[in-house]
């Protein structure tokens, strides 16, 4: 089991930035694929971004790509997101997420952190 807690979240005008964490516990979140989604009022939940383990391998979504930039710290088992250029279309609730491999599909994570609200004013 990993629990996951995010933080960070809150309102920005567009063109500002904003750091998203997550925090890991449980059982070696450390050998987790970790990732970010966001989910919008009526829309699907959508993939932003993951990182493997080793820390060096990420991969973004083609919305966030150049704008945003996934880290890990896994030492202090935390995940960042930094959000630069921010866009009122990047407002949503955004989630952190852990998985046993690479993927960006939501239904591959069997972890999930409760959400924090990112709202990006114009």
């Amino acid at each position: 089991q990993v629990q996951l807690v995010e933080s960070g979240g809150g309102l920005v005008q567009a063109g500002g930035s904003l750091r998203l964490t997550c925090a890991a516990s449980g059982r070696t979140p450390g050998t987790y694929t970790m990732a970010w989604f966001r989910q919008a009022p009526g829309k699907e939940r959508e993939f932003v971004a993951h990182i493997l383990r080793d820390s060096i391998i990420k991969y973004y979504a083609d919305s966030v790509k150049g704008r945003f930039t996934i880290s890990r710290d896994n030492a202090k088992n935390t995940v960042y997101l930094q959000m630069n250029s921010l866009k009122p279309e990047d407002t949503a609730i955004y989630y952190c997420a852990a998985t046993t491999f690479a993927s960006a599909r939501a239904g591959n994570y069997a972890y999930w952190g409760q959400g924090t609200q990112v709202t990006v004013s114009s």
